[in-house]
């Protein structure tokens, strides 16, 4: 008599699954990617539904932004003034405040914010519109989904990233040195003169290059997991936790890798 009942898979195929699981992630967002891109390129151009993602992504994300950006430059003031006090060096406390938020602090902790906050709702919106078949009905209006709803949300991430990046960067300068000038009593001439002297263009690229990249990678997590989320509400909110936390593993991710290749260059 012969058993026909499933085998439990094997020790590789187990310690295998979450490399499997990984290139089966990473190829259905470059699939998701190509086709946002080629339906992207191609009429009809559905404008104000750009417009009304860039506000959703942009304009309500500036205060959150605005908000993280004054506290992280105060703080990190502080803590900079104190560690160079140490070494009689707090007169360059500007330049390094400058250069960190520039490169670094500005744009990765604004794409997590928007991820935290836009990401999350494309997800929830998107899961929403499967379980309900409400994506079903646009392919059988002969509308594509693709170009729908993703190429829009695609577009306002990588516009509106690099800009709230900019905001938390000016932002955080400005609380930088109020707590420095204001709170801590450094010179306000040379809190400026150190910013002027160390600041480069190239800083400022950087992080705007970063935010454009973190931008596009948030918005397509977001989308990927709302997209095809599937289980009804439970499977809605599976996927918006994914997309926030994918998100911002992401980010880290390609912090990383953008600033081997920026800083070998």
């Amino acid at each position: 008599m012969s058993d026909d009942s499933p085998k439990p898979p094997g020790v590789l195929a187990t310690l295998l699954a979450p490399v499997k699981n990984a290139f089966e992630q990473v190829g259905v967002l470059g699939d998701l990617a190509f086709r946002s891109f080629v339906w992207g390129i191609r009429p009809p151009y559905r404008v104000p539904l750009v417009v009304a993602q860039m506000e959703f992504v942009g304009v309500q994300s500036i205060f959150l932004v605005g908000l993280v950006g004054l506290f992280t430059g105060m703080v990190f003031a502080v803590q900079t003034v104190y560690g160079f006090r140490r070494f009689g060096a707090e007169n360059m406390v500007g330049g390094v405040v400058a250069l960190t938020l520039s490169r670094e602090m500005a744009p990765v902790l604004t794409a997590i914010m928007v991820s935290a906050r836009a990401g999350s709702g494309m997800a929830a919106e998107l899961g929403n519109m499967r379980s309900s078949e409400q994506i079903d009905a646009l392919e059988t209006m002969a509308v594509n989904p693709v170009q729908y709803l993703v190429v829009p949300r695609m577009i306002a991430g990588v516009v509106m990233v690099p800009v709230l990046a900019l905001i938390f960067f000016l932002v955080g300068i400005g609380g930088a040195w109020a707590v420095g000038v204001w709170g801590l009593s450094l010179d306000p001439g040379i809190f400026a003169d150190r910013i002027k002297t160390m600041l480069k263009p190239s800083d400022i690229t950087q992080g705007l290059i970063k935010a454009l990249v973190f931008g596009f990678a948030v918005t397509l997590i977001a989308c990927r997991h709302g997209y095809f989320a599937s289980g009804g509400a439970v499977g809605v909110g599976q996927a918006t936790t994914k997309a926030v936390v994918w998100g911002v593993v992401g980010v880290f991710v390609l912090d990383y890798i953008i600033t081997s290749m920026l800083t070998e260059i």
